[in-house]
């Protein structure tokens, strides 16, 4: 297929069910569960156990309606405000925050998050925890110089990202104008967390391919010291399961702060 025919994720028709479907499900044939659901929750728990990164607000920009790399923030920020592109994939995450029918099941991300941090006892108590948190989930315009405009958000403690400039970006300008807009949600001194996957050109949902910006560790790295960050830690896993339904070469995960 011809790359320019691919779709875009904010422009084209993009069908978050069947994204969490093909890559988040407890189904056999998901595509990945150890890149897609056991990396990003075993980073995120270590690093928020750690201690380093807590706060009273974590914005999430990711996109789709997933929500499995933030059960581990829960414990640490009072407030959870999740923004989205997309109306579809707000109505999808709102379902599963308001336990209606239907709703997506995340108890196996919940138990690899649970399992993970040895709270084995507590997977009923963790989902509604999330769900407590997440009663902000709101609606986004990345090419307004304020996405939020007019409203105005409090000022991050941490921001996390998870591929959404990997879907959004069509090279490195474009990724580098995100992520400034991105960072300006931050206060001084504040944390961002980019998920991501490396080398990535195209994703599959259902017979749609939808183009991905290619692009590797160091200018991730570059990228955010550009932006003033001093990077924290930074965990790359090449990928173990090749088929044809994506062909990202490995997940990165990088935290950082910014100089107060």
């Amino acid at each position: 297929m011809d790359p320019s025919t691919y779709k875009l994720y904010h422009v084209d028709d993009f069908d978050s069910r069947l994204h969490l479907e093909n890559y988040m499900s407890d189904n056999p044939d998901r595509i990945s569960e150890e890149d897609s659901l056991i990396f990003p929750i075993e980073n995120l728990t270590k690093m928020f156990t750690e201690g380093h990164i807590k706060g009273d607000v974590l914005i999430d920009l990711s996109p789709g309606s997933i929500v499995h790399h933030l059960f581990a923030a829960c414990d640490f920020f009072k407030h959870i405000i999740v923004l989205k592109m997309r109306d579809r994939c707000i109505m999808e995450l709102k379902r599963w925050v308001d336990e209606r029918t239907g709703a997506f099941d995340w108890s196996h991300a919940t138990k690899f998050h649970v399992d993970i941090g040895k709270y084995r006892d507590l997977l009923q108590e963790k989902e509604g925890k999330v769900r407590s948190a997440l009663q902000h989930v709101l609606k986004c315009d990345l090419e307004k110089e304020n996405i939020m405009d007019p409203i105005v958000l409090p000022p991050a403690d941490c921001i996390i990202t998870f591929s959404l400039l990997d879907a959004i970006s069509k090279d490195q300008d474009d990724y580098m104008r995100y992520l400034r807009k991105f960072s300006r949600l931050l206060k001084p001194g504040g944390h961002i967390i980019l998920l991501g996957a490396l080398g990535m050109t195209y994703y599959t949902i259902g017979n749609h391919k939808f183009r991905a910006f290619s692009y590797d560790e160091e200018f991730a790295r570059k990228a955010l010291v550009g932006e003033g960050f001093i990077i924290d830690r930074c965990e790359v896993k090449m990928r173990m399961n090749v088929n044809d339904h994506i062909d990202y070469k490995a997940m990165m995960f990088i935290a950082a702060h910014r100089e107060i």
